[in-house]
């Protein structure tokens, strides 16, 4: 006989709920996960452009906030109900605070997107039919532009030591001739046709939900640059090629979430610590001091052209440029990377440093 008693009527609800969460969680196909630090001037925009040109899949957006004072929570609450909001109480950067995210996720993917982005018509809807028909694949990146329709150049190849070389020797160009010398960027190539690729930005980065809790997610340790740099290598690393296709397309605003926090020298060095400890993990201690050799290299050289420049003609824009290029050099040329990358220690400087990432 079936129990129609006030416990059987709850345990029934349960199970029905239960069931609808299974069933979400079956159907789901995408979840876009966007981090948000007072970006109320863009992310509006973001998210009208998801929801007008993504139609033909069952996805979700969660919004995870560092703590914005904006009032960004307040216009997605009042404009976007749909959207899954997670406030974090405090800015976690872009690693700790896309993870949550992450974790919060649902969907057979996800993709990590920044908030100054427009979504053009179909392009999620076609970015996760391209990676169904490639199931060898691991990550995905798609074409992304500038609000002026140029190709922002944000795939990228992995960073290697000789590329280093090749690039504080201002050797990039050989590349033309010889892929040996490719150091940031693919210099034959702008993003025109179907191609596996080192890494794709990460204002734009589609992974197999399945296969990103296998590996991890972000690595915190990197709290300013080379997050995706070192995702997409743990996912090439894992046997999954990433892949590349110009079929689909965003505008990236470029600057808008980013440019906006810290002085030049602060936010050079802060970058110089993450690339450390990239080659720390993933070349060893030989690698990070070479990474450490070729840098002091390049940075020598730029001073002198820094030096030439306000020499033969002085301004204030000369003189910051220099003083910038001075400091970075006086911080690579006393900083030990793997004492850094193993117990965070830095050099004394003859100039302090304002405004770093100190919360990592």
């Amino acid at each position: 006989m079936a129990d129609y008693s006030q416990a059987g009527v709850e345990t029934m609800e349960r199970g029905a709920e239960a069931c609808k969460d299974k069933a979400t969680r079956r159907t789901m196909k995408l979840s876009v996960v966007i981090l948000c630090w007072n970006d109320m001037k863009v992310i509006g925009d973001c998210l009208k452009s998801i929801y007008e040109t993504t139609r033909k899949m069952e996805f979700e957006v969660i919004v995870s906030d560092n703590g914005s004072t904006d009032g960004s929570m307040e216009l997605i609450r009042r404009e976007y109900p749909r959207v899954k909001v997670i406030e974090n109480g405090k800015n976690l950067r872009f690693a700790k605070g896309n993870n949550v995210g992450i974790e919060a996720s649902e969907g057979e993917y996800v993709l990590i997107l920044n908030p100054d982005t427009i979504i053009h018509e179909g392009a999620f809807d076609g970015l996760v039919r391209y990676a169904d028909k490639h199931p060898e694949a691991g990550a995905f990146g798609c074409r992304v532009l500038n609000a002026d329709g140029s190709y922002q150049g944000c795939i990228r190849p992995f960073p290697t030591l000789h590329g280093e070389w090749a690039r504080a020797l201002g050797m990039k160009w050989l590349a033309h001739f010889s892929e040996w010398f490719t150091a940031d960027e693919y210099v034959k190539w702008k993003g025109e046709t179907e191609r596996t690729v080192g890494y794709p930005a990460g204002c734009c980065l589609l992974v197999r939900s399945e296969l990103l809790r296998r590996v991890g997610a972000f690595d915190p340790q990197f709290f300013y640059y080379y997050e995706e740099t070192d995702l997409c290598r743990r996912i090439w690393d894992a046997g999954y090629p990433v892949l590349y296709t110009p079929s689909v397309s965003i505008t990236h605003l470029g600057g808008a979430s980013t440019n906006k926090k810290f002085p030049p020298i602060g936010f050079a060095i802060d970058q110089q610590v993450t690339r450390y400890l990239y080659f720390y993990k993933h070349f060893g201690a030989r690698g990070a001091r070479s990474a450490r050799r070729s840098n002091v290299t390049g940075l020598v050289l730029r001073w002198m052209a820094a030096s030439v420049q306000h020499l033969v003609k002085p301004s204030e824009a000369s003189k910051q440029k220099l003083e910038l290029v001075r400091t970075m050099l006086e911080w690579n040329y006393r900083v030990d990377p793997v004492r850094l990358a193993q117990t965070g220690e830095e050099p004394e400087l003859s100039v302090k440093l304002t405004s770093r990432v100190l919360d990592r």
